[in-house]
């Protein structure tokens, strides 16, 4: 990909010069002995701005720089990186990796993906669209969406602040099986996070819109009403009393569900049977309605990559076919340890879409609640509670009680628990609400029961 007049205004150096860099990295480490070596060399720039209350809390502007080294002596592994990219810094790292690589221990699945596995063609999958905003512009920006949460209601009185981001980066990988790649990608945001009430009453809620074109980004306004509507609403909350009942994840949550399946069938995990999933693939672990699909070409897509980071093809597929997993998450080194060929998943997964062939048009966020009739709402969870290895989930949480289809009233200080391979096994819908968080799609997952353990 050639560098643009536009891409030069936000960063350093061109493609073809973090390229010559990788080169160079190289040609030191085989003149060193290596008999591999891997280079990644990244730039980028941002700004970030917080307002509270209308002040102004935070500006921050970034410029980030790093070269990494892999350097491979047979068997043997070694790392290094630097901040400085002058030739002699280049050469020193390269050095430094390959020293280290003489002291590790050999490890017969380590080594860089097979050449025929690399993406020699990579695909422009238009990931850079820059947002020349400076520290005024971005301030105004949160100051319009934390004004627009106060004006919803006297009852909004404090804020825990709005922030707007954007980031710009680029990159080169370059290995010596040939392969050399890399784009400039960018990422903003805008958020809000309004508190209502006063006193032991207060509730606090937000709201975001991440993209990678800032003009994709939902108005400012809208982020701060909406995150002020979802603060005002949990006002009053009440506690509920231990029971069994059906849960309704909201699609902001339901994208976490969907990353605890990712997490559990990664390579990591598989090799080491740390995980509940441990030899699932071909099995079923969702109902015959569930579909997982994985695209990783989506033009524009957060998730998007042309390939992953060891330079391997990544593909379209499905990761659940009707229910039943159909891949795994794996990098080179995963899945030799498995005695399996990498699925183009180093760094992790690319723009997942989990459906049902149950869904239906009318399945948005009314009609799950009329789907779900009687039974919780959940739309925040807390702590970590997640064991991978048993698969048994128990979380805080709070949201909305919900009989008939119709929500009653907010609930909070409770707990939800159950073992994620019956959850899976459970969802009974996902709604037609689908959003997008990070490189995740889905709207809200319907579980037909768990435990709610509440005060008696």
């Amino acid at each position: 990909m050639s560098q643009t007049a536009e891409q030069t205004a936000y960063f350093t150096y061109t493609q073809d010069e973090l390229k010559a860099m990788a080169a160079d990295v190289l040609r030191v480490a085989r003149e060193l002995g290596a008999s591999d070596a891997a280079t990644e060399i990244s730039e980028g720039s941002g700004l970030s701005v917080t307002v509270r209350k209308g002040q102004v809390e935070t500006i921050e502007q970034n410029r980030d720089k790093v070269v990494g080294v892999t350097v491979m002596i047979g068997q043997r592994r070694g790392n290094a990186s630097t901040s400085d990219f002058s030739p002699a810094a280049l050469r020193a790292t390269a050095e430094a990796a390959y020293n280290i690589a003489r002291f590790t221990a050999e490890d017969d699945c380590a080594g860089l993906a097979e050449e025929d596995l690399l993406e020699r063609d990579p695909k422009d999958l238009d990931l850079f669209h820059p947002w020349s905003i400076d520290a005024a512009g971005a301030i105004d920006i949160a100051r319009r969406a934390e004004a627009a949460s106060f004006a919803v209601s006297p009852k909004i009185k404090n804020s825990d602040g709005a922030s707007v981001s954007a980031q710009h980066s680029q990159f080169v990988l370059a290995t010596s099986r040939g392969f050399v790649g890399g784009y400039p990608y960018s990422r903003h945001f805008v958020s809000a996070a309004p508190i209502a009430g006063s006193g032991g009453g207060m509730q606090r809620d937000d709201w975001y819109s991440s993209k990678r074109a800032p003009e994709a980004l939902a108005e400012p306004e809208a982020i701060g009403r909406y995150a002020a509507e979802r603060a005002l609403a949990r006002l009053n909350a009440r506690k509920l009393s231990t029971r069994k009942c059906p849960v309704l994840f909201e699609a902001p949550l339901a994208a976490g569900l969907l990353g605890a399946f990712v997490q559990a069938v990664s390579g990591g995990a598989l090799y080491r049977k740390s995980t509940f999933l441990h030899d699932s693939l071909g099995k079923q672990v969702f109902g015959s309605h569930i579909q997982i699909h994985e695209n990783p070409h989506l033009p524009g897509a957060m998730g998007s990559a042309p390939f992953d980071e060891e330079g391997v093809r990544v593909h379209e597929r499905d990761v659940v076919r009707d229910g039943v997993v159909e891949g795994y998450f794996l990098s080179t080194y995963s899945a030799r340890k498995l005695g399996m060929k990498t699925t183009g998943n180093a760094g992790g997964s690319h723009n997942l879409t989990l459906t049902s062939s149950l869904t239906q048009p009318a399945d948005d966020f009314a009609g799950m609640l009329r789907k779900m009739g009687t039974g919780l709402l959940v739309t925040e969870l807390m702590g970590q509670g997640v064991n991978y290895v048993t698969g048994d989930y128990s979380r805080g949480a709070s949201g909305y009680w919900v009989e008939n289809g119709v929500i009653q009233y907010p609930v909070e200080e409770i707990t939800i628990a159950g073992n994620m391979v019956e959850m899976f096994k459970q969802i009974v819908g996902i709604g037609s609400d689908a959003l997008v968080r990070g490189t995740k799609e889905t709207g809200s997952i319907l579980i037909e029961q768990m435990t709610i353990a509440g005060g008696n």
